[in-house]
């Protein structure tokens, strides 16, 4: 029997929390609703949610460390929903790790509709596992590590990890910024641009690249990013 997806959902106000729960179950999900982060980080001690929705105004911390720290240590997707409409506040969010960011108000049918499009992006293909060898390195999709030879482990966020893949995926192939949206999804326009720029960035420093000279992630000016070492899936 297959276990329908668990979602996540903090925000302090009761009535998001309820029409969330209830539109959310009534599409085939499961719910957990938290009205404080500490409730919510004890709880992820026992609990292993597919998508995280966080809310960033909360009474008890600030949102977008959670959201950082989930990004790194949980294997979920993490969305943001927030009454911050500055383009600085989503743009911050998604360098953070984020991989969405709904504002607030919303029609929860989109709130649906985009998790179901971030948990389609986050199945491995037909073509590929969740373990991939390049370059002196290992990347485990399925626990959000980077290995090296020495056995030394770094971690890396879910929407690193979504990046990273798709490099692997298609290695010595010009990846363009129009055909990175279409995959990966996301708000286009400038927001999305510094969002991937900061992933790859990131991924670069913990594949220790040197960033003025990069051998792996290559930027081609005017055109997108080219992963040029050899891959192999297993």
């Amino acid at each position: 029997m297959t276990t329908l997806p668990l979602v996540t959902i903090l925000d302090d106000e009761p009535e998001i929390r309820a029409i969330l729960s209830e539109t959310l179950e009534d599409a085939g999900f499961r719910t957990l609703s938290f009205g404080r982060a500490r409730e919510f980080e004890a709880a992820l001690k026992t609990v292993t949610p597919d998508v995280c929705l966080v809310d960033l105004s909360l009474p008890d911390t600030d949102g977008l460390a959670l959201v950082h720290r989930l990004a790194l240590e949980q294997g979920a997707v993490v969305i943001i929903i927030s009454g911050r409409s500055q383009v600085h506040d989503k743009v911050t969010g998604l360098e953070l790790g984020a991989d969405d960011y709904i504002i607030k108000p919303f029609d929860p049918s989109e709130v649906v509709a985009r998790i179901r499009v971030r948990l389609r992006k986050a199945l491995p293909t037909e073509t590929s596992s969740n373990t991939a060898d390049f370059a002196n390195w290992t990347a485990h999709f399925d626990r959000y590590v980077l290995e090296d030879m020495t056995g030394d482990e770094t971690p890396f966020s879910h929407a690193e990890g979504e990046v990273l893949r798709l490099f692997l995926q298609s290695p010595k192939r010009l990846i363009s910024r129009s055909q990175m949206q279409d995959m990966l999804g996301g708000g286009a326009g400038d927001s999305f641009d510094r969002a991937m720029d900061v992933r790859i960035s990131r991924l670069r420093t913990k594949l220790r690249e040197d960033p003025k000279n990069p051998q792996l992630i290559k930027t081609i000016y005017g055109a997108g990013y080219i992963f040029l070492g050899d891959v192999a899936w297993r």
